[in-house]
């Protein structure tokens, strides 16, 4: 049984956040703290909820890049809507808004990419670049710190508030309710769901899903329309956590995503992953970039940390399935 648990990429990558978290805790007790915890869930909500729709995205077989600029450019022309129609209401309204503009945007990129079959890296890099000068050319390209009155709101909302001995209080924000969410939703649609075993299917073998039935063409459609009505929702998130508009915030974390959804078991070459796998890499990222602050390593070096492990997170599986492969073979010769 033990055996079994450790060809799981789940249990290796719990493990890993366990002895992780042990090791930064025995250097720096600080990383036990409540307060650090709930910074931790904070700081994971963002980057969360964008890895929900990355996740879909790999399993089908397809990299996605321009899911930070369709959060910004939701982000950035909800914020301008609101305050041009002094819109003073529930952060709800936003939220709304901001994914509907990305399911518009992210249907873009479905209609390029099952329509012309081109590839999802280069059509989503186009995009992305597409976007983000659409916005900062027609729209703007200024600081907006002074947000909605719904957003700024829901930037204070709290879902616990912990008192500590000294005094001080710890604060778990409600938007984690929102990453919530969206991974009850990714995940009864790729367990439950015929969409999601068409995912799945795809990823697996595009010329064997349409063989199978699929409506590769809906799937796609689908797919890319759903990662951009989270990316908004994500957007929004970020601004009312930061407290402002920023058009140039967000773009250039794809790195971090994709690592987290990766690390969490998610095949690079499609037709694996797993929603609990893929919060658990979140975790995991997050908790590595809150731990280099923690024992005064530089910033600087997150990225690098953070490019290594996703070589080793790629590396590794590759090396296991071609074991896999040869003792196969090995097995077929006797």
């Amino acid at each position: 049984m033990f055996k079994n648990l450790l060809n799981k990429t789940e249990f290796l990558v719990g493990l890993t956040l366990v002895v992780m978290s042990l090791i930064i805790g025995i250097i720096n007790p600080a990383f036990f703290s409540i307060a650090n915890l709930f910074d931790i869930l904070r700081s994971a909500t963002v980057i969360g909820i964008f890895a929900m729709g990355v996740l879909i995205v790999i399993i089908s077989g397809g990299v996605d890049v321009s899911f930070t600029a369709i959060g910004i450019f939701g982000l950035y022309v909800t914020v301008k809507l609101l305050k041009a129609w002094q819109f003073e209401g529930s952060v709800v309204v936003a939220l709304a808004i901001a994914g509907a503009i990305g399911l518009v945007l992210g249907l873009i990129n479905g209609f390029f990419i099952s329509r012309f079959k081109l590839p999802t890296l280069i059509v989503t890099l186009g995009t992305s670049a597409l976007f983000q000068g659409f916005m900062l050319f027609f729209i703007g390209s200024d600081y907006i710190r002074d947000i909605p009155a719904g957003m700024a709101k829901f930037s204070m909302a709290n879902l616990v508030t912990i008192t500590q001995v000294d005094g001080s209080k710890s604060n778990l924000h409600a938007g984690v309710l929102i990453l919530v969410a969206a991974a009850i939703i990714v995940f009864i649609m790729l367990k439950y769901t015929m969409l999601g075993r068409g995912i799945y299917a795809l990823g697996g073998s595009r010329e064997s899903a349409e063989r199978a039935g699929f409506n590769i063409r809906k799937i796609e459609f689908t797919i890319y329309g759903f990662v951009g009505l989270l990316s908004g929702i994500a957007g929004v998130t970020f601004g009312s956590l930061m407290r402002q508009a920023n058009p140039f915030s967000i773009v250039g974390t794809e790195l971090d995503v994709i690592a987290a959804v990766v690390l969490g078991g998610a095949s690079i070459t499609g037709g694996r992953g797993s929603v609990v796998g893929a919060l658990l890499g979140v975790l995991l990222i997050t908790v590595m970039n809150n731990s280099l602050i923690l024992l005064g390593i530089p910033s600087d070096w997150q990225k690098a940390v953070v490019g290594i492990i996703l070589i080793i997170g790629t590396g590794l599986p590759a090396i296991q399935n071609r074991q896999a492969e040869r003792r196969m073979n090995a097995t077929l010769a006797e």
